[in-house]
């Protein structure tokens, strides 16, 4: 008979039979011809257990505990489990309960037998997380699944009255404790005073000498600071030399900006340290102010801890203004060194300029004078290639067409007149003094003479230059017929 059923909210249909190969859980569904059905709840139980266990002093104590457990019902398989296992017998049955009850006890025991006394009482917490998963890996075999469990105070066993004397001990404990408390608060009372007096002198001789200290170690700290500061100009300028010349070419441009960017940051730096006046001035007061307030309250507190707080506050001051001035020393030399490197690089384009100039006017003078010997090459080509090759004619034109011969004889005669000799001349073979005034008045004589003179000029200038005269001129012969007045052949 076909039939429809359908569970409640906590309820699940078991369907087993026909075309069903183990179980079906469902919450509605059709009952076929061949099938069986039935229903369990899966709400959880709360179980409530006095678990009798001992600790590993074989100390007797009761644990009561309340369990709240049900079915996963998160888990498909924890669920199937529980069906096939108790979910014919009633979820409140003494089965299930002693099922649940005998599991929790052997585990607490368990547990508590490796623990001492001690430890139970003082981890409640970690004993019963203990518990709660040794418990929940045995539960997990039948489905079930431990929602809550509460472990309540631990309660002693009749004739072992553990618990009742740890209380009564730590109370007389406690009790012993607080007079002892007393007494030492009431010793400490009476030489906190006395060794507040001490420690109060101290403090302050103690806060002087730190104060003095610390005002030497920040003023040597700035001075390190200057140093270092200053050295590191130093090094940027030499770094720089080599670059200062080189930049000049847009100096008044330059130079105006800077004079600019200076009185710029000069007047900025002069607003900034008027308006820090302005803050520390206010700061100034309102310590002052600070200070009349601890000057009434100096009345009622003892005379140390206000001359402590004084020095402090003045160190403090010390200490800013100090900072605050190495401050502004720093920020100028920043700009001195920035005005610095910008002359620099001014001083590097002028020079890159001057130099690209020198070079360009290098380049033409090299150009013109390789023009020039150009031409020359040229022109002395066109003579070689006039004369047909040869040289010797092409140079005897030359030495002709550019006063060779005359600037010879002139620097001979320069040469002879510096010593005054006395000079003679031969005509056909007749020897005449200079001076005797025979035959001068003869034009021929005197033409005669001149080419007479030919032949010692044309040896002279081969024996000095190694160049012979031209052929068309004649050819020089040995010294003896020169010295006969026959030079050519």
């Amino acid at each position: 008979m076909l039939r429809y059923k359908v569970a409640k909210p906590t309820e699940y249909l078991v369907i087993t039979g026909y075309n069903i190969k183990d179980i079906k859980l469902k919450k509605k569904g059709w009952i076929l011809p061949g099938q069986s059905w039935t229903k369990f709840d899966v709400s959880p139980v709360n179980y409530t257990f006095e678990v009798h266990a001992m600790s590993a002093e074989k100390l007797p104590f009761l644990l009561p505990a309340v369990f709240t457990i049900g079915p996963n019902v998160d888990n498909e398989e924890s669920l199937q489990r529980y069906a096939k296992l108790l979910s014919p017998h009633d979820r409140e049955s003494q089965d299930v309960k002693e099922l649940v009850q005998g599991i929790i006890e052997g585990e607490t025991r368990v547990l508590a037998a490796s623990m001492t006394m001690e430890d139970v009482f003082k981890g409640t917490k970690e004993f019963k997380q203990e518990v709660f998963e040794k418990v929940q890996l045995e539960l997990n075999q039948f489905g079930l699944w431990i929602y809550n469990a509460n472990i309540k105070q631990l309660v002693d066993v009749p004739g072992h009255e553990y618990f009742s004397y740890l209380g009564q001990k730590i109370q007389q404990e406690a009790a012993n404790q607080a007079k002892i408390d007393i007494s030492e608060a009431k010793m400490k009372g009476d030489t906190g005073a006395k060794q507040r007096e001490g420690l109060t002198a101290q403090n302050a001789a103690k806060i002087d000498k730190e104060t003095r200290i610390i005002a030497i170690q920040r003023k040597q700290e700035v001075d390190k600071e200057e140093k270092r500061i200053k050295s590191e100009l130093e090094v940027f300028k030499s770094k720089k030399d080599a670059e200062v010349e080189m930049a000049k070419a847009d100096l008044t441009t330059t130079m105006a900006g800077l004079s600019q960017q200076s009185k710029m940051a000069e007047v900025e730096a002069q607003k900034a340290v008027a308006i820090r006046e302005a803050e520390l001035q206010m700061e100034v007061e309102m310590k002052n102010a600070r200070t009349k307030t601890e000057r009434l309250k100096a009345d009622l507190l003892s005379k140390a801890s206000v001359e402590y707080d004084i020095k402090v506050q003045e160190a403090n001051a010390e200490f800013y203004r100090k900072q605050k001035a190495a401050e502004g020393a720093l920020f100028e030399k920043e700009k001195a060194a920035e005005a610095q490197r910008m002359n620099a690089e001014a001083a590097l384009f002028a020079r890159q300029q001057a130099v690209a100039g020198e070079l360009f006017a290098k380049q033409k003078e090299a150009e013109g004078l390789m023009a020039l010997a150009h031409a020359q090459g040229v022109y002395v080509q066109t003579l070689l290639n006039a004369f047909a090759g040869n040289y010797v004619a092409m140079r005897d034109y030359l030495m002709i067409t550019n006063g060779m011969y005359q600037e010879i004889a002139k620097t001979n005669a320069g040469a002879v007149a510096g010593l005054k000799p006395n000079i003679s001349v031969w005509t056909n073979g007749e020897h005449t003094s200079e001076g005797s005034g025979e035959g001068t008045n003869s034009a021929m004589k005197e033409i005669a003479g001149v080419y007479r003179m030919l032949p010692p000029l044309l040896k002279t200038v081969q024996e000095q230059t190694g160049i012979n005269p031209p052929s068309w001129l004649g050819t020089i012969t040995d010294s003896k017929s020169i010295s006969n007045g026959n030079i050519f052949t």
